[in-house]
């Protein structure tokens, strides 16, 4: 049975794994959110970053990529991922249907916030968001450049978010 990976940020445009096949992919009761204060990747304990999760909410639809796994390498993949995505307990492994762009549904990993765990910081207004990410540095760099490989690759593949856009518009212009 194919494993699928549900991308909606930085899995989008760095998964780390080899890709087997690449749609376009909808999972509803979910939308994406700079909701998860990062403290290793996007920033630090002293000076936390934010990061994307899906966070629950009804009605809601997370417009992302769907990611195929070839069988040989998923114990393989799904290790790697687990260590990348679990490394504080923050998000949920989760094996949710995904709706294809090309009608198919799938069952695909995710990874959710959990909305009790101390990085959770669901409800931040925009601009209070767009100050938090100009200023964080992280393990794996600037959380600007997270929020701007995110909303460029997001767009390249035809998907709109509208608060991504806004963010990455308004961070630059505090950076300049």
């Amino acid at each position: 049975m194919t494993m699928w990976v549900f991308g909606y940020g930085s899995l989008v445009w760095n998964p780390g794994f080899d890709v087997q096949d690449r749609v376009i992919a909808t999972l509803p009761g979910y939308h994406r959110s700079f909701c998860m204060r990062s403290i290793h990747h996007r920033g630090t304990p002293q000076v936390p970053g934010l990061v994307l999760a899906l966070d629950a909410a009804d009605q809601a639809r997370c417009h992302g990529v769907a990611l195929s796994v070839a069988d040989h390498e998923q114990d393989q993949v799904l290790t790697y991922l687990r260590d990348r995505e679990l490394v504080s307990s923050a998000y949920l492994e989760k094996r949710l249907t995904v709706h294809l762009s090309d009608g198919r549904e799938v069952e695909a990993v995710t990874y959710v916030i959990d909305p009790d765990h101390v990085q959770y910081c669901g409800g931040l207004d925009l601009e209070e968001q767009a100050q938090i990410i100009a200023r964080a540095i992280g393990g794996r760099g600037p959380n600007t450049e997270y929020l701007f490989n995110t909303a460029d690759h997001l767009d390249q593949l035809g998907i709109s978010d509208r608060d991504l856009a806004w963010l990455a518009q308004r961070v630059h212009a505090i950076a300049a």
